[in-house]
């Protein structure tokens, strides 16, 4: 009996949450955070065990006519849980006067970009077709670079908030630092959209969207902190939810009509809510939780697409990358922080929680495949790179605690981002 597109289309959307629930619960019983969960059921142990086990699985359970829909609804959950990543890239003058975020920062920054360069670089030189693609040349090795050199930003707030580190001065610094280095990330992904679209009107229409994005980005910051709208948020912050999930998805619609990824009309909603207004954090809280629940959708849809286009994991760049972002994270944000005068344990911490990369690769290495820039056998690599690195923070933060006690916690500041992810 086949049953209605409907209802077939509800009925995948529960066993998909479904999957996300229990990925997440199975995290977080062994101390890991929700995603690297979500992303290890729905992206790499599921679409891989069924389709070792039943290959025509997706045909028969998952129709085209049904998965479609599905991933839409996994796209835009992607796009609303965007709104709370960029709310939380909260770069106030405060901290940024800190010498010390300047120099993470960069230490965090530079090796891992010039590391995952040289990645790109072999990949290049090796030319194989199911690594290398067919992009140009510019844009996939950027593309590696920054795969290599981001931090998550959500993933990294939730961790510090579970271990009780967010007011500590490590906690600050590196969520500080990460979002610094993701907001440069996000600039730079900009770059190789631009470089990989056809035609010399790619970096043009690039150019002129993230101008005019800076432009309303702006504007809009100073029309949502007016006591008006700060009173209609404040009496009515369901209705504003709403309201804010359709300029969301609507933002995203015309970024990607314009030739660029969805992300980046979801970043310019995002960039508008004023960060110090406590009324707007509620509204923002609940499109993106919204969105967190729909992104296990999102990475089931999107893996059981990997796994049929690819051929498996390539395990020898997938170590490989792991191993260069590992070392040049961790080891450059190390060294770059004792020499703007963090501790050595403070230092090691800081260096660990900016080894996590979370959903924020995630969503690089998405936006690099839809726009041809990356292969799926690539993708995956580099998947497998962000579970790993984000698995190990937990276990690493622990040995350093063990090793050299836990770090007190200093007075609390205004204006601490809600933690995601």
């Amino acid at each position: 009996m086949t049953l209605p597109v409907p209802v077939h289309v509800v009925a995948a959307l529960g066993v998909f949450l479904l999957v996300g629930f229990l990925g997440r619960w199975l995290a977080r019983r062994l101390g890991q955070p929700g995603v690297v969960g979500e992303i290890a059921f729905g992206m790499l142990l599921g679409p891989a065990v069924l389709g070792l086990a039943w290959p025509r699985a997706q045909s028969v359970l998952l129709p085209a006519d049904v998965l479609g829909p599905l991933r839409d609804l996994g796209h835009a959950g992607l796009v609303l849980f965007l709104v709370g990543v960029a709310h939380e890239l909260r770069l106030d003058a405060s901290r940024l006067r800190d010498r010390a975020v300047a120099w993470t920062a960069l230490g965090t920054f530079v090796p891992s970009l010039l590391v995952g360069a040289a990645l790109g670089g072999w990949l290049v030189w090796l030319d194989r077709p199911s690594l290398r693609g067919t992009a140009p040349t510019g844009a996939f090795v950027l593309l590696v670079a920054l795969a290599l050199a981001v931090s998550a930003v959500p993933v990294l707030a939730r961790v510090l908030a579970d271990r009780g580190l967010t007011a500590t001065r490590a906690g600050r610094l590196s969520l500080t630092s990460a979002a610094l280095v993701d907001a440069v990330a996000w600039l730079l992904l900009a770059v190789v959209i631009a470089i990989a679209t056809p035609g010399s009107k790619g970096a043009w229409t690039a150019a002129t969207v993230l101008a005019v994005g800076a432009l309303a980005a702006a504007l809009g910051r100073r029309l949502l902190r007016t006591p008006p709208a700060e009173r209609l948020c404040a009496r009515w912050p369901w209705p504003v939810a709403v309201v804010l999930g359709l300029w969301v998805l609507l933002a995203a619609d015309a970024a990607e009509s314009l030739g660029l990824t969805a992300i980046f009309g979801a970043f310019v909603v995002g960039l508008m809510i004023p960060p110090e207004s406590p009324h707007w954090d509620e509204p923002v809280r609940r499109v993106s939780t919204l969105g967190l629940w729909l992104v296990p959708v999102f990475f089931i849809a999107t893996g059981l697409r990997i796994w049929t286009a690819s051929g498996g994991i390539p395990w020898l760049v997938a170590i490989l990358a792991t191993a260069l972002a590992v070392l040049a994270k961790v080891g450059g944000g190390y060294a770059v922080s004792r020499l703007g005068g963090e501790g050595h344990a403070a230092a090691l911490r800081v260096a660990v929680l900016l080894n996590t990369r979370g959903l924020t690769e995630i969503v690089l290495l998405q936006a690099g495949y839809s726009a041809g820039v990356l292969t799926s056998g690539l993708y995956l690599a580099l998947l497998v790179t962000a579970v790993v690195t984000t698995s190990m923070t937990g276990p690493l933060l622990s040995l350093i605690d063990r090793r050299h006690g836990t770090e007190a916690t200093s007075a609390p500041r205004e204006n601490e981002p809600i933690a995601l992810g």
